[in-house]
Formats: structure tokens, C-alpha cells, sequence
């Protein structure tokens, strides 16, 4: 199967609202390594090719990717009778201990589909859908079902990103989406991302460079563009996006300057996603074919 597909997941940071704008820069390869894979947006949007290889640090996340390549009919059945409601949520955050790989997928797969922007870190993992924009139950089984034959003869790892990319074939392509420098990521992730690992790789991609391709995405700021100013390009980027929202997250606080304000999450409110991509090779822009969506 090569066609065109939604992540199975939703995914805090994830880059659904800007695959055209990545593929866009995507060269000709045949061998293709995402090492902080995380929903794995690009991954699903483009074609196969000859080696696909996916890595993320947590050891969940890949877990329920390994069963819905391996095994999606015993994550589906275990999943048929499911329904979307804030106590069942509450059940699966809160008392479900799993005692399997599989009932470690289900949780999993539950509350992400469940919870506020696929936030999966249980001290920020709330209820988050919503009949009208969430995937309803009914329909995660076929979710699963499409990405499971797009996963097939994928490989799939639970890697540190330096073992990963000291491991990538020669002429490789990666994608490499880390966590951002800035964010306080600690509330979305369950593995934190250190001030030493993004100098870590930038070094090891400075220094492996000439063996394979990059894009490398980031939040845009003077020490990222420092840390990469050896790179072939630096582009900044934007797009938009969406944020819908349940009756619990109607109102949210933010801190801005010291003064506590309170702002209106209103459903279908449109937003700036700002990044920089960052590359190894030149670019020019060429003319995207699409895949057929479904």
C-alpha cells in the first residue's frame, strides 16, 4: 500500500497542518528514516520506498506501532466495543493498570485518540474530544486497519537518535522533527529533551552530514539559528491551523509578563504554526504530486 493516510495518532507538536509545505522539500530517495518518528504525519503522507524506517524514544508509542503493524485485529477487537466518554478516560488514566504489550496498546491508543491534543504525559493527558471534529470509536478500527498495511515492512525501533543515525544507510533521506528548544516540552512528553541533546544533534549531524540528506524542523530562535549556521539552508516557515476544543477547555490561562489573563479557546479558532526548516542540501522548490488521500 502506497497511498496517502492520516497518522493513527494525534500528536502534541505533530506536523499534519504542515506535510504540503515539508514534502515540498523532500529529494528523490530510496531509503527513508524519520528518528524522533512521534505521530509520523510525513511518513503516512508520502510514498514508500525501498528501506522506511521509524524511531522514537518512547517505548509506549512504539509499542502500540508495533501492534498495529504486527497484530491491528487483536488491538481492533480489543477496541470494538470502546465508547469515547470522560469517565471511561478517567478509567484508563487513572485505575487501568495493563498488564501485556496489548493492554498497554489499548490504554494507549485510548487515550490519545481521547485526550486534548494527543498529550500523553498523565500529568497533562486530559479529556480532549468531541463527537464533531474527534474520530468516533466506530471508525478506529479502519484508522488502524489503513495504517497497519502503510506500516507494513516498516522498521520500527525504541533508539537513542544518535545510535539511529550513526546507523542510516548511505544516500539516505531523514526527516528529523525534536523536541522544540524552547518549549517547555516536559508537559507534553514523557522523555525530556535536554539543552545537551540538541547540541548533540547538531553535532552529529554536522559531522555525518555528507553521507545522507536532512530536514531538519525547529521553533525559530537565535540559538538554533546559531547552532546550525553551518547548514546548506536555513528557511523560516509558517502555516495554519486549526484548534477545536471540548466544554472543558473553553476557557485556559496563560502567563504573559507576569499578569494572569484569561483567554477564550474559541472551537475552530485558526493559528500560526512558525518554524524554521533546516537542511543539507539545496533547494528548489518543486511542483508536489499528491497522493491520493483516503
Amino acid at each position: 500500500m502506497n497511498q496517502a493516510v492520516n497518522s493513527p495518532f494525534r500528536y502534541a507538536g505533530g506536523k499534519f497542518y504542515a506535510r504540503k509545505l515539508i514534502l515540498e522539500y523532500v529529494p528523490q530517495h530510496l531509503s527513508y528514516v524519520e528518528p524522533f518518528a512521534g505521530g509520523a504525519s510525513i511518513f503516512f503522507a508520502k510514498d514508500k520506498v525501498k528501506v522506511n524506517w521509524l524511531n522514537d524514544i518512547d517505548e509506549d508509542l512504539v509499542n502500540v506501532y508495533l501492534f498495529i503493524r504486527d497484530y491491528p485485529e487483536k488491538l481492533i477487537d480489543a477496541l470494538k466495543n470502546e465508547i469515547a466518554t470522560k469517565e471511561r478516560h478517567s478509567f484508563y488514566k487513572n485505575i487501568f493498570i495493563p498488564s501485556n504489550p496489548l493492554e498497554r496498546a489499548i490504554r494507549w491508543y485510548y487515550l490519545n485518540r481521547t485526550s486534548y491534543s494527543g498529550i500523553m504525559n498523565m500529568k497533562n493527558c486530559y479529556w480532549g474530544y468531541g463527537d464533531k471534529y474527534s474520530m468516533r470509536p466506530e471508525n478506529w478500527g479502519r484508522n488502524i486497519l489503513r495504517t497497519s498495511h502503510k506500516l507494513q515492512n516498516v522498521r520500527l525501533t525504541q533508539l537513542d537518535f544518535e545510535e539511529v543515525i550513526q546507523q542510516v544507510e548511505d544516500n539516505s533521506f531523514l526527516f528529523i522533527d525534536p523536541p522544540y528548544f524552547n518549549a517547555d516540552q516536559d508537559k507534553f512528553y514523557n522523555h525530556s529533551f535536554s539543552r545537551e541533546c540538541h547540541y548533540r544533534l547538531s553535532n552529529i549531524l554536522k559531522y555525518s552530514s555528507h553521507k545522507f540528506k536532512f530536514l531538519l524542523t525547529y521553533d525559530n530562535s537565535p540559538e538554533i539559528q546559531e547552532l546550525y549556521s553551518w547548514a546548506k539552508l536555513i528557511h523560516e516557515k509558517e502555516w495554519n491551523y486549526t484548534i477545536n476544543r471540548t466544554d472543558d477547555q473553553k476557557r485556559t490561562k496563560e502567563i504573559k509578563d507576569g499578569i494572569k489573563k484569561e483567554t477564550v479557546a474559541k472551537k475552530g479558532s485558526r493559528y500560526k504554526g512558525r518554524e524554521i526548516f533546516i537542511t543539507n542540501f539545496s533547494f528548489a522548490k518543486k511542483r508536489l504530486l499528491l497522493l491520493t488521500w483516503i
